[in-house]
């Protein structure tokens, strides 16, 4: 079973804590403005010294302001800044301005590096055989003492294997909530209302007459319906991954898009409102699983820290994935530290088949 890395905190009782200043915290100008030489926060801990003290940010995310609310740090987005907020101010990272960023606290294990050596990229050579076995175990200890957050793309939904086993996966405690886009929801609606995706039949993969009709017809349906709780109910759907959500309570956030069709009556329209449903999901999580879908990644990537503060106070990491067959995709991630984003080159089909069989195996 999965042992978690041990956090050490900083030594507080080392010299330069005990001189570092008190942080300086200044009154927001207006709504949705910061003070100057405003202080943004990074994915890793970070401590502010108040009357004193080093409070550590409970829930934090990159590129937002800090703000001294009650005797806590709290962590904002600029557009929910109010006026007369505490903004803290400074730029520096290690205690010059009452800020120090603890990068370290996790005692990752570090390889020594030779000057010149092969393979450091992670790529479509890179053996992942490593990486899935701390997967399984992630997964079988977060789905008991953790928050699963999945960030799908639709590529998988258009495979009727890889549709089961993300059900199975569902259906078994593995996912805790589904962040995804019109599309996910539309093309595995549509697999279970016509066994069809984009007109494709899921299994064999060939075109059907007409078939680039169906996803609209399918949207069309669920809309008369008035809701995919409906839509499920009144035509019997008995498959699929937002069945299986449906069916276990499981919560999903569809975000729009400027290409959407429909869409599905569920779809935030509003980006913020998206982000802020999106964000609600990831503040609790402990394991993100990103497959297929690099914009998505990317905003889930800059709402997720690489750190969590149980409700015992004990500080844990969060262990990220970005699942695609494009390095790109994968690498986009790269500079957010080990710990943040861990990358695996495959077809999303393959890998969510993959985890299914080995976790049903174990």
């Amino acid at each position: 079973m999965l042992s978690l890395r041990r956090y050490t905190a900083p030594d507080f009782t080392q010299e330069r804590f005990i001189q570092a200043p008190q942080a300086v915290f200044l009154p927001a100008p207006a709504d949705g403005v910061a003070p100057e030489n405003f202080h943004a926060m990074s994915i890793f801990p970070e401590y502010v010294k108040v009357d004193g003290r080093w409070l550590l940010a409970q829930e934090s995310r990159m590129d937002c302001v800090a703000i001294l609310e009650n005797g806590h740090i709290a962590v904002r987005e600029f557009r929910l800044i109010k006026k007369g907020d505490m903004i803290l101010i400074g730029r520096t990272e290690n205690c010059e301005d009452g800020i120090f960023l603890h990068a370290n606290g996790f005692d990752e294990e570090k390889t020594a590096q030779e000057a010149f050596s092969f393979r450091r990229s992670r790529s479509r050579e890179t053996a992942y055989s490593l990486d899935y076995t701390e997967l399984y175990d992630v997964l079988r200890h977060d789905r008991e003492h953790g928050r699963i957050i999945w960030v799908l793309g639709p590529a998988f939904t258009f495979d009727r294997d890889a549709r089961e086993s993300m059900s199975w996966l569902i259906d078994n405690g593995y996912v805790h909530a589904i962040l995804a886009g019109n599309a996910l929801a539309t093309h595995d609606l549509e697999a279970a209302y016509l066994g069809t995706a984009l007109g494709q039949d899921i299994y064999t993969h060939i075109s059907q007459p007409n078939g680039h009709y169906n996803h609209l017809q399918t949207i069309n349906r669920v809309r008369l319906h008035g809701s995919i709780a409906n839509f499920i109910r009144e035509e019997k759907i008995d498959n699929g991954i937002i069945y299986s959500c449906e069916r276990r309570n499981v919560p999903y956030v569809l975000c729009g898009s400027i290409r959407d069709d429909g869409p599905l009556p569920p779809v935030y329209a509003d980006v913020y409102a998206a982000q802020d449903a999106m964000r609600t999901h990831l503040r609790g999580a402990t394991t993100v699983i990103c497959m297929a879908t690099m914009l998505h990644t990317i905003a889930a990537g800059n709402m997720t820290p690489s750190y969590r503060v149980t409700e015992d106070g004990t500080v844990r990491q969060v262990y990220f994935y970005c699942v695609d067959v494009s390095e790109f995709a994968v690498n986009k991630l790269g500079d957010r530290g080990s710990l943040s984003a861990r990358g695996i080159v495959t077809n999303v089909q393959d890998f969510v088949v993959l985890l299914q069989k080995s976790l049903s195996a174990l």
